[in-house]
Formats: structure tokens, sequence, C-alpha cells
């Protein structure tokens, strides 16, 4: 089975964080993730997060701590998904491959339906915001 590696942003401004549901035309659709997309050969993972963010949600971020990492097996594809903590620097959020955002509570991380690999990541915040 593939492996994919994916870099994750974990964006937390005044006790929330950010999480975004992918849209009806991407795999996984409907499901909740914290923003981010596959590394690129030669690509660390905080290259690939600052560069997805600015594709993907039109904003520039300095890339923090790291966060954790997750080994998820979905049905096709297993996902090495590597999660950074990161702080939005410039431009407002604009939509391309979600169909929503949220700035939700930290505690309220599970009542969403993430998608499976981000549900460790998820924990993980909670655990370091408690």
């Amino acid at each position: 089975m593939k492996t994919i590696k994916v870099s994750a942003g974990v964006l937390i401004d005044n006790g929330k964080v950010l999480i975004t549901r992918r849209a009806s035309k991407e795999n996984f659709a409907g499901g909740w993730e914290f923003p981010g997309g596959k590394l690129e050969p030669g690509e660390t993972p905080q290259e690939c997060l600052s560069r997805e963010l600015k594709e993907e949600l039109d904003i520039d971020v300095a890339v923090g701590e790291y966060c954790t990492d997750v080994i998820h097996k979905y049905e096709a594809i297993c996902v090495n998904l590597i999660a950074y903590y990161c702080t939005m620097v410039q431009g407002e959020i604009s939509l391309s491959v979600h169909d929503q955002y949220q700035w939700i509570k930290i505690e309220d991380l599970l009542d969403y339906d993430l998608l499976a690999a981000d549900v460790p990541i998820a924990e993980k915040v909670m655990e370091d915001y408690q």
C-alpha cells in the first residue's frame, strides 16, 4: 500500500483552532480536517505547509512547533500526516478545495466529523491546550 506524506497546519487564535471541510469533489468529501497537503519531492513538511496553506486558503503562515505525526491506513492509501502549530501572518481565508471553514473552541474538536487521520492530532492539541 502506497504511503503519502502530508503536512497539516494547526492554526490557533484566541483559544480557537481552524478546521476545514473537504468539498464534494474531493476525496473524503464532507470530512473535517486540519488544512494542509501532500509533500512534493525535496520539500520539507514546513515548506509544504506554507505552500499548501497559501494555495488552498490564500493565507501566509509562520510554521512553528511540531505537534505530532500520525500514520493512518485508509482503504486505498496510507497517510503519514505531520502536524505543526502555525500562526496566520497575512491574508484573509479564501476557500478553493474546501467548502467550509470554522474557528472552533479547542475543547469542541471531537464534536466534529474529523477525518480518521486527524483525530489523533485533535487529541494532541486538546492535551497541549488543556
